[in-house]
């Protein structure tokens, strides 16, 4: 089941809203400590029905999976207070937690991609299992994980009802594809959060802004970019359209699943951190780094690369902790060697940025800065979408122009005569032009502000109504990130 389903909009949704929100109002019009702590608990008791639901229809059999790794970090986490006086006894506490989990998501996502390269190096032909990999894995162990780490430094209190602490873990608008969230983010939240109708109405708009960024350009760009590289010697300016459209396809399409689960959460009264700031806008890779996937930038800066030592311990230990990072970053994305050499090409952008060429850039005009950054993350995206890699190197050699193709093809005209709209609605839009609309709607006073408020309903009601005319007439509606 995904956001952007038929199924989702019409059915999951509409009974979450009908089942969660008519408890919010009533203990709210109570107005008693007591009945706040009873609808909240009710609330989660909702949310945590939901959530499993939601898991279970695609997953029936990793739903026990994802529990049991859950109750995992649970227990550790009341064990990991019971001895934070015992040094020792706590780092056996944290080490068989992460063990576990990482051991759980290393065999569940590793195993053949381990068993290959061992075939490969050794010429042996040991059979490859073909485990299923269980869909969100990779978000929930990372959030299970920073969970037992936080309470091994004494940053958050272990939680001690294990209903609640699944509810965290397991909630359905982040559990798929992020954002990771911190425990500690919402900690407070999952005990003392109130339903309103601002809370609803400005998380509904999140949500219908994503829905229509998926339905509605990441989709078209996705189709577009089917078409693209299944084009016979497609010519130079073609190879390098469809290396564009598909980084436009991964950004819309990632973003907007970020943008409808912090809506869905905001919705239901949780406020998530923002995981996309226009990173397609950034004038560097440092910079691009600080607004792509946040969640998990900083899930790694925190829990990996500090940890290592950071950049506290010398230049050559800096350089190694950087290479450990990106190497994991890229491991984290797939079990293909297309997704470690991806991240280790933006370690590698990264260190030679700060190290050597970054004070220049800085000097550089901003729209020089731009087209630099963007040519180094659309070559990093056609790196990461092919994991067969001499299927790579066969459209570099379209996009160098070393297969005696052309210069430019009909291809463009096609791409053009269909998608133009698309293709320009996808490049203005990935600046922060949106936000400056809303601010600018928010400077209005008077007639004017309710008129544009007015107008922002219809909006939203139109997109709301594109999006399900979209999807009821055509079932092309993939999702990148489910594969990661």
């Amino acid at each position: 089941m995904v956001f952007s389903g038929l199924l989702f909009l019409i059915f999951f949704l509409t009974a979450l809203i009908l089942c969660y929100f008519p408890v919010g109002i009533i203990s709210g019009k109570i107005k008693t400590e007591k009945a706040g702590r009873i609808g909240i608990g009710i609330q989660n008791g909702i949310l945590l029905v939901f959530s499993l639901f939601f898991y279970a229809w695609g997953e029936p059999k990793c739903v026990f999976l994802l529990i049991f790794s859950s109750f995992v970090d649970y227990i550790d986490g009341i064990l990991l207070e019971k001895f934070k006086e015992r040094p020792t006894a706590k780092k056996i506490c944290l080490g068989i937690s992460l063990l576990i989990n990482l051991s759980l998501l290393g065999i569940m996502k590793y195993t053949d991609f381990f068993i290959g390269t061992v075939n490969r190096i050794a010429g042996t032909d040991i059979p490859l299992p073909g485990i299923a990999l269980p869909i969100g894995i990779s978000f929930y162990t990372f959030q299970t994980t920073s969970y037992s780490i936080d309470v091994y430094r004494g940053k958050v209190n272990a939680e001690r009802n294990f209903f609640r602490y699944l509810t965290y873990i397991s909630m359905f608008s982040q559990l798929i594809a992020g954002p990771i969230v911190r425990y500690s983010l919402i900690k407070n939240e999952l005990t003392d959060r109130k339903t309103t109708l601002d809370n609803f109405t400005n998380g509904f708009r999140r949500f219908l802004i994503g829905l229509f960024r998926k339905v509605l350009i990441a989709n078209e760009l996705g189709a577009l970019w089917d078409y693209l590289r299944g084009v016979s010697n497609i010519s130079v300016a073609g190879a390098w359209l469809g290396f564009l459209i598909f980084t436009l396809q991964l950004y819309y399409d990632f973003s907007a699943y970020s943008d409808m689960a912090i809506g869905l959460g905001l919705m239901m009264g949780f406020h998530f951190d923002e995981n996309f700031r226009y990173p397609l806008s950034a004038l560097s890779i440092t910079d691009f780094w600080r607004r792509w996937h946040i969640s998990l930038s900083g899930w790694f800066r925190d829990y990996v690369y500090i940890p290592l030592g950071g950049n506290r311990k010398g230049r050559a230990r800096q350089l190694i902790n950087l290479g450990v990072v990106w190497f994991l970053t890229g491991l984290w994305h797939g079990a293909f060697w297309n997704y470690v050499l991806w991240g280790l090409y933006h370690g590698s952008m990264l260190v030679l940025e700060k190290f050597i060429w970054g004070r220049f850039l800085e000097k550089a005009p901003k729209f020089l800065r731009h087209i630099y950054t963007l040519i180094i993350v659309i070559f990093g995206f056609g790196l990461f979408y092919f994991e067969d890699m001499s299927a790579f190197g066969t459209y570099l050699t379209y996009a160098f122009g070393m297969a005696g193709n052309a210069i430019s093809g009909p291809e463009i005209l096609w791409a053009f005569g269909n998608y133009l709209p698309v293709i320009v609605f996808a490049v203005v839009f990935m600046f922060p032009v949106f936000p400056k609309i809303t601010e600018f709607v928010k400077n209005l006073g008077g007639a004017k502000k309710n008129t544009a408020t007015f107008v922002a309903g219809l909006v939203s009601v139109g997109l709301l109504i594109l999006c399900i005319a979209n999807l009821v007439r055509d079932s092309y509606n993939p999702f990148l990130y489910f594969r990661f």
